[in-house]
Order: C-alpha cells, then structure tokens, then sequence
C-alpha cells in the first residue's frame, strides 16, 4: 500500500531544514483516514509507530464518530480536511503521505504541498490535527457555533489551518531566491484565490456558500498572505497567531452573534438586500 516516492532535488533540500529523515510515501489508495489494519503496515517501512490518544471529555456528545475514533486510542492515520497530502509525527520517522488522487495535481504545486508537510511536520509547536490545537476548548468552539457537527468539525478544522497558516507562510516567502519553483507554486496558488475571496460576504449572504464553507476558503488563503475579508480578516493577526485556539473561540462567538444580530435586523426592516457580513462583524471580531 505504500511506496517511497522520490523528491527532486529541491524537496530534499527543504526536507533536509524542516523534516530531516521524513519519508515521503505514495499510497495505493485514496482516504480520508487510512483503515487501522492498513496504517498498522506503516510498521513496515518505519521504525516505531506511536498512537495518539486524546480525552473524551474534549469532544461535544454530538462529536462526528470518526473524531471520537481519532481521539481513541485506535492508530488512526488522516482524517477529512487533510487534503491531497497528509502527515503524521505517530511514526518515527515522520512520514508525509501522498493520496492517490494527487495524480491530478500539477507538479509543481504538489511538490509544493509535500514541501509544506516538511514545515508543518518538523515544527514541534504545530499540533497533527485540530484536535489537540482546541484540546478542551473545542467543546467551547461547537458551543458558540449553531452549526450541526459535520459543518462545526469543518469550521474547527478551518481555523486551525489557517493558525498553521500563520506560523508557516514566512518559510514559504523566504524560499524565494532558494527554491524559486516551490516559491512560485505558493505564489500562483495564492493569486488563484483572490477572486473568489473578494466576494466570500456576499456568497454566503446569497446562500451558495455555506458559512463553513466560507470559513474553509479563507483560511486556506491566509497561508499565502492574501488579503481577507470580513469577518475572516480577524483570523490573519498575530493575536490568533499567539493566542490560538482561545481567540479562535472568541472570534466564532463574536462573529455568529454579530450575524444573528444582523439577520434580525434584515427581519425587522424586511429589506432584500441587507449584508448579513457587514463590516462590524470584522470590528467586533
């Protein structure tokens, strides 16, 4: 099921200076999460495997299964939201995985993805999954959003991507020079955001996009140092930087109350086209 992939010259560089010793496996399949039995073969092609496992007292009772599986003491390697490349610090070495599906993806971009596993995996102070970012303060993040559990997980996963974010896009930036075809892959991505980020209130305000889908779109863009709108341009400070999940919290009870208030404002005057994200969100986050 895995396979050692080879990186080009560039990648090992960066591995070299984020993630010395991380091995880079493609794998047979496609997932979310990679079936216990199947990730147990991770044993095979690394030295030691260490499960994590997390308190069940962090997660809400409404807590989607597959989370309260991670948070056991089951191997568990992926979960949704990880995208085309995960990784995971539960195995020594470090391992990047590369989904199938990235078969789709344009190299450079996806040697691109790789490189920013390197990051994330080698820096100690970047938690695997949101999970142990919210720790028990993820109960306190689905009670300030009415959101049912699919979309909270969305959203909880969203912010802590884009605090990853925060910590990893000034290595991105200085490879510039370095790595210039790493550097250009970032940059390209970014730009690609940008329409669609301008227009992100008004989306959500119209209906085609769900509120965590919205929350979703933004903080994948703070990695690439766009500009956000509101209320999301709250989460690109370095108060969310420091202060993390805490703030994160904060920032969704101010954000859903303010969108409560002017939803009920819209009722009372009964006008068409009021904003539901209108610029106090932003100030009040």
């Amino acid at each position: 099921m895995f396979e050692t992939r080879s990186l080009p010259s560039d990648l090992e560089s960066v591995r070299d200076d984020y993630a010395p010793g991380a091995l880079v496996l493609d794998v047979a399949g496609d997932f979310d999460t990679i079936p216990p039995e199947a990730a147990e073969n991770l044993g095979l092609v690394v030295d030691s495997l260490s499960p994590a496992a997390y308190p069940a007292e962090w997660l809400p009772d409404d807590a989607p299964q597959q989370l309260r599986r991670y948070a056991s003491s089951d191997f568990t390697i992926g979960m949704p939201g990880d995208g085309t490349v995960s990784w995971s610090r539960q195995t020594d070495p470090p391992v990047v995985l590369v989904k199938y599906r990235a078969k789709g993806t344009p190299d450079d971009f996806l040697d691109f993805l790789i490189a920013e596993a390197f990051v994330q995996a080698g820096n100690d102070e970047i938690p695997e999954h949101f999970l142990p970012f919210f720790g028990e303060q993820y109960a306190d993040l689905a009670a300030a959003t009415p959101l049912g559990p699919s979309e909270t997980y969305q959203v909880a996963a969203a912010l802590y991507e884009g605090w990853v974010g925060l910590h990893t896009r000034e290595a991105f930036a200085s490879w510039e020079g370095d790595h210039d075809r790493l550097h250009e892959a970032w940059v390209d991505a970014g730009g690609r955001l940008d329409n669609r980020l301008e227009n992100l209130p008004r989306l959500v305000a119209l209906g085609r996009l769900s509120f965590a889908e919205a929350t979703e779109f933004a903080c994948s863009a703070v990695k690439h140092g766009r500009d956000l709108p509101a209320p999301f341009s709250a989460l690109d400070t370095a108060a969310y930087r420091d202060h993390g999940p805490s703030y994160a919290v904060k920032w969704a009870e101010k954000t859903f109350e303010q969108l409560a208030a002017d939803d009920d404002g819209a009722d009372a005057e009964s006008s068409d086209d009021a904003d539901p994200t209108a610029d106090d969100a932003a100030d009040s986050a």
